[in-house]
């Protein structure tokens, strides 16, 4: 029985472009209107002070990141879809390396709600000096940036191998294809420079991700705007 997806995957792929959209909006509200705001490089003192007069921003912020999390399920299930008759190892690969990111993103969570209890003046704090609360906050912090770093590894492939089952399908533009592709290297790139060479990683960014904004953010309004390509996903049904 040939289902709904298989006859036509449009609407399906348009609703997967609203979450990818969505997952892209809320990233850049957690990392630019939340950390970016209240956390000051290397002082460690002025952050604490910013997180702890602002708790609601700062959780607010780790919920759009569980958000993006969330909404990254059905993307990861429609690509597995999509790509499944184009190359079903590839396809898989990819899948299981995305699903390996948000697990670890999920995860690493954890390490952003460290700041909220060290700095939430509970008595059994006491122990501690505002300076050590404020460097084990701040440490906390640089570990999200790690682990954030650690899972982008395993996006990077999977940005890599989806740019090449674009290309190969041609169910959207191959240049999509090729950004994603591209993407996908400079989220790699950032990823080991952050975790080999710090100074090189505060070279390259935010530059390094002007690549990946765009290759993301064009496929997710392709998507949402003109959707699959029909006379290339019928021909593929066919074969």
């Amino acid at each position: 029985m040939t289902s709904c997806f298989d006859r036509s995957p449009q609407r399906y792929v348009r609703f997967a472009g609203v979450c990818y959209l969505a997952i892209i909006c809320l990233g850049l509200f957690a990392e630019l209107a939340v950390r970016g705001s209240l956390v000051v490089s290397a002082d460690a003192a002025a952050t604490a002070q910013y997180i702890a007069g602002a708790p609601s921003l700062w959780s607010f912020g780790i919920v759009a990141d569980l958000c993006m999390q969330l909404l990254d399920i059905p993307v990861i299930v429609l690509f597995y879809l999509l790509f499944k008759r184009v190359n079903a190892g590839l396809n898989l690969t990819a899948t299981f390396f995305n699903l390996i990111q948000t697990a670890v993103l999920v995860a690493n969570k954890l390490t952003l709600l460290v700041p909220l209890l060290l700095l939430g003046g509970a008595a059994y704090l006491s122990a501690f000096s505002q300076p050590q609360l404020d460097a084990l906050s701040y440490v906390a912090i640089r570990l999200h940036s790690y682990g954030f770093a650690i899972g982008l590894l395993f996006f990077a492939l999977a940005c890599i191998i989806r740019g090449y089952l674009i290309m190969k399908s041609a169910y959207f533009p191959r240049l999509l294809g090729a950004m994603l592709g591209l993407a996908g290297v400079c989220y790699l790139l950032n990823s080991l420079a952050l975790l080999l060479a710090d100074d090189l990683a505060a070279l390259l960014f935010p530059w390094i991700m002007l690549p990946v904004l765009l290759a993301e953010l064009s496929l997710s309004l392709w998507m949402i705007i003109k959707g699959v390509n029909m006379q290339q996903w019928q021909q593929s049904c066919e074969n």
